[in-house]
């Protein structure tokens, strides 16, 4: 049993947006059981966590990542998406277990230390010989502590066959759909507060043939899991699609039977107003990357259209080697930044923003049980300092705070009520040592 005690604010993100100021939060069995202001009601003495001078949140929910790229940061400095892939390919082609492990443990290790409880991961480079590799971040998630939902992905569409991967890192279809039931089987937990459930995830139009589409998704279907790709990220994918299938992308994903409520996509960046209606008439949900969209010059995504249409947006900070970074708390700021550049001062708020990295991003993951701070939600909670030289200034809304300010590293971080972040320090990694291995 731990309690958090005498947080500044709980900025709980219930329906009601609820906002309790000097309050605590209670824990025990990974649960959250309590939240008040006063005594809490124990029956035995708790694990004490001094929250004073700290905002807790929920744990924040990250949509869309390939961590397998953090060893390749920086590269492609002027490319746009198909470049970048171009240059990239050769390098993530030597991938093996002991890269993804590595990879995987930084990026989670980043993740964490930003405040977020809850990723997914889309995995889809499976060079020839390379085994392991969706097992290694498995272990490495489980080590750290972090919720994981990584998405077994698969590519099929070599250059050969017209698309964009080389041939030497793509698979055929049959082995893609036996490994893909293989680890849904062996990993997916579907039960309330799961630790790790597994989507499916073919790459792109451009990766993977429209029968590996078609096939991913009824495969998804007969197992009950998630559904995930990506899509619209930049106008080169719409022209590929147009030549190819005579169909702009969301369209080509509608005939594909990839769309509906048991599925996100990534990026979502060029969309019209008639894609956005049919994305909220699929309840089909979107992961949005900001800075990945912008580093890449692929433009913006219309996520204030999209969340004002009905669609559930959640947030990403994508591939470490599209965004450099894994700073999900950075990634809320990008959010409302650059929904305001498009649309004005008032288009976004930042508790609208701290909304889709939490409510949202848990909704895209088809998950209700994180998200928000309440008793009988899952005890995912982030407490950030806002007493230190960065926050100061900021007494007035400590809440909007977190958004507008530097987004400094997290005090505490807990999954499932267990401390994965304490004083600022990872609890079951070695920083110092990871970054050096890495």
């Amino acid at each position: 049993m731990i309690l958090l005690e005498g947080c500044r604010t709980v900025a709980t993100m219930d329906d009601s947006g609820s906002e309790l100021v000097d309050a605590s939060i209670l824990i025990d069995g990974g649960v959250v059981r309590w939240v008040g202001s006063g005594r809490a009601p124990v029956r035995e003495q708790p694990e004490v966590v001094d929250g004073h001078g700290l905002v807790a949140i929920p744990g924040l929910v990250n949509t869309h990542h390939h961590l397998y790229q953090t060893l390749t940061r920086v590269r492609a400095q002027q490319g746009g998406l198909f470049d970048w892939l171009r240059e990239l390919y050769p390098a993530w082609a030597r991938i093996d277990a002991e890269w993804e492990r590595n990879a995987a443990e930084a990026g989670l290790a980043e993740l964490a230390l930003s405040g977020c409880s809850t990723t997914t991961d889309h995995h889809y480079v499976f060079p020839a010989g390379a085994g392991g590799l969706l097992e290694a971040e498995i272990e490495s998630a489980a080590q750290l502590g972090i919720r994981f939902h990584p998405c077994r992905g698969s590519m099929d569409l070599g250059q050969s066959r017209g698309g964009l991967p080389p041939d030497g890192v793509v698979e055929d279809i049959d082995t893609i759909l036996a490994n893909t039931d293989q680890a849904i089987n062996r990993f997916h937990d579907p039960t309330p507060g799961s630790m790790l459930r597994i989507a499916v995830g073919p790459c792109s139009p451009f990766s993977a043939s429209p029968e590996l589409m078609r096939e991913s998704a009824a495969l998804a279907r007969r197992h009950q899991v998630r559904l995930h790709t990506h899509i619209a990220e930049t106008l080169d994918e719409e022209a590929y699609c147009l030549k190819t299938f005579n169909r702009r992308p969301l369209e080509l994903l509608e005939d594909l039977h990839f769309l509906g409520p048991d599925v996100w996509l990534a990026h979502c960046v060029h969309l019209g107003p008639a894609d956005i209606r049919r994305m909220a008439e699929t309840r089909t949900a979107v992961a949005w990357c900001p800075t990945s969209n912008m580093r890449l010059g692929s433009g913006f995504a219309p996520a204030r259209e999209m969340i004002d249409a009905g669609v559930t947006v959640g947030l990403a900070v994508d591939g470490s080697a599209s965004n450099d970074s894994g700073n999900l708390s950075a990634e809320i700021r990008q959010a409302l930044l650059t929904t305001r550049a498009r649309k004005g001062a008032a288009a976004m708020t930042a508790r609208e923003a701290l909304h889709v990295a939490t409510r949202g991003g848990a909704a895209c993951l088809g998950r209700d049980d994180i998200g928000s701070i309440e008793v009988g939600k899952r005890a995912d909670i982030a407490l950030f300092a806002v007493d230190d030289l960065a926050h100061r200034g900021a007494e007035a809304d400590p809440v909007a705070a977190l958004v507008f300010c530097d987004p400094g590293p997290v005090r505490h971080l807990f999954v499932e009520g267990k401390p994965v972040v304490r004083d600022g320090q990872l609890v079951n990694l070695r920083e110092g040592a990871l970054a050096n291995e890495h």
